[in-house]
């Protein structure tokens, strides 16, 4: 409880009015704070069980000098591996919120080692060849990237097929 309390101390949003804005002032006001994923309500219907955020990154995506935040989340299942939602998260002026979502949980994929670099969002998404696979163990890997590009965010698969593990 002590724990929530003072994050939620932390996470107050700001007041008065806004800077201009400069890569100076951005650096410097809270807008500089990349969202807290631990924050946000997601779109992501669990039926009831709790949803875990399972890996986070943070940067620059689309070039405002403000990071973002990607947030890999998960319905807390009690066994297999459910499929991972990717989120973008921005500032806002009531908080943090979703402005995008980059892979969805009906792909039935889960993301791994999610990083941001270079405005790109780059993550190994591992998935099913069919139904018959356990959903413990994830039999395709592929490296997929998500970039800024006119106004939304557009995926490139680097691999050029889906790699068996």
């Amino acid at each position: 409880m002590a724990a929530v309390i003072a994050v939620a101390g932390l996470v107050q949003p700001a007041t008065g009015s806004p800077a201009a804005h400069t890569p100076a002032t951005a650096a410097q006001g809270p807008e500089a704070t990349a969202p807290d994923p631990a924050a946000v309500t997601y779109p992501l219907d669990c039926k009831g069980a709790p949803q875990a955020v399972t890996a986070s990154a943070q940067g620059d995506l689309d070039g405002d000098d403000r990071p973002e935040t990607v947030a890999a989340v998960r319905c807390q299942a009690g066994s297999g591996t459910p499929p991972h939602a990717v989120y973008v998260l921005t500032r806002g002026p009531a908080g943090p919120r979703v402005v995008a979502t980059l892979l969805d949980t009906p792909q039935r994929q889960t993301a791994d080692g999610l990083t941001v670099s270079d405005r790109t969002v780059t993550a190994t998404l591992l998935g099913y060849s069919g139904p018959e696979v356990p959903r413990c163990c994830p039999d395709k890997k592929q490296l997929a990237k998500w970039r800024w590009s006119d106004g939304k965010f557009r995926q490139e698969l680097t691999d050029s097929a889906a790699r068996s593990v």
